[in-house]
C-alpha cells in the first residue's frame, strides 16, 4: 500500500500565543488512536515554532543558514503524518478529519503527497 505525506503548514498569526488548547489536544489524541488502530498512522508529530528553527538553502555554489523566526512566510510547517493508505482519496479524507478537530480561528492546510518508493 502506499505511503502519502500530510505536510501540516499553519499560520501563526492566528495560533494562540500559549498554544493548542486542552479541547484540541484532547480531539488530537481522539483522533491519533482512531487513526492507529485503523493501521494507517505510521509516524506523526507537531514542530516547535518556527522562532527556534533555522533554514539551510543551497543558491548559486553557496550555503546560507537564516535563524527563525521567517517573518516572510505567511504560512510555515508546523507537523506533519505519514500515513499507508489504501489510495489517495483515503489520505485525504484522513487529513479533512484532523483538519476539523482545530478551532475555527486557526488556519491550517495540508500539503497531502504520495511518497515516492525507491
Amino acid at each position: 500500500m502506499p505511503r502519502y505525506l500530510s505536510l501540516v503548514q499553519i499560520d501563526e498569526n492566528t495560533m494562540p500565543a500559549e498554544g493548542p488548547s486542552p479541547e484540541l489536544m484532547q480531539r488530537m489524541g481522539e483522533l491519533i488512536e482512531e487513526v492507529t488502530k485503523a493501521g494507517v498512522m505510521l509516524d506523526t508529530a507537531g514542530l516547535t515554532p518556527s522562532a527556534q528553527g533555522t533554514r539551510v538553502r543551497w543558491e548559486g555554489g553557496s550555503i546560507s543558514v537564516t535563524d527563525g523566526p521567517f517573518t516572510e512566510a505567511k504560512e510555515v510547517v508546523g507537523g506533519y503524518a505519514i500515513m499507508q493508505c489504501k489510495d489517495k482519496a483515503e489520505a485525504l479524507e484522513w487529513t479533512k478529519k484532523f483538519l476539523k478537530v482545530h478551532e475555527e480561528f486557526w488556519t491550517v492546510t495540508c500539503e497531502v503527497r504520495e511518497i515516492a518508493e525507491g
